[in-house]
């Protein structure tokens, strides 16, 4: 499996309604695309106790995780008509944002002793 994960903070400043496009086209995105298998966004949570949260130097407001079976489903959302809208809003929306993709796997296929 093939995660796409996003992590982004929106603008102090950004409107209701700008909130709203951004979220209209998340959901947009996440039913146009037939390689998208799964499509998650959440909100950060802290649990202030002691231990790796506090070690963060950036703080990220959302997530989203966007699941595709291949690399081919991430190809094909990636040039997307609707990934380039969401692209468009992100940039405009976000104060700042990463995108990373990983392949997935379950613990015992040792992905990091066998890169």
């Amino acid at each position: 499996m093939i995660a796409h994960v996003v992590l982004f903070s929106p603008k102090p400043d950004l409107s209701p309604s700008d909130r709203r496009a951004l979220l209209d086209a998340l959901w947009a995105t996440s039913t146009d695309i037939p390689s998208i298998r799964r499509f998650r966004v959440g909100k950060r949570v802290k649990h202030w106790m002691p231990g790796y949260e506090q070690l963060m130097r950036d703080d990220y407001e959302f997530a989203v995780i966007i699941e595709f079976d291949d690399m081919e489903g991430l190809k094909t959302y990636l040039g997307h008509a609707s990934h380039a809208v969401i692209g468009r809003h992100f940039t405009a929306s976000a104060s700042r944002s990463l995108a990373y993709d990983y392949e997935l796997g379950d613990a015992s296929e040792s992905l990091i002793a066998n890169p």
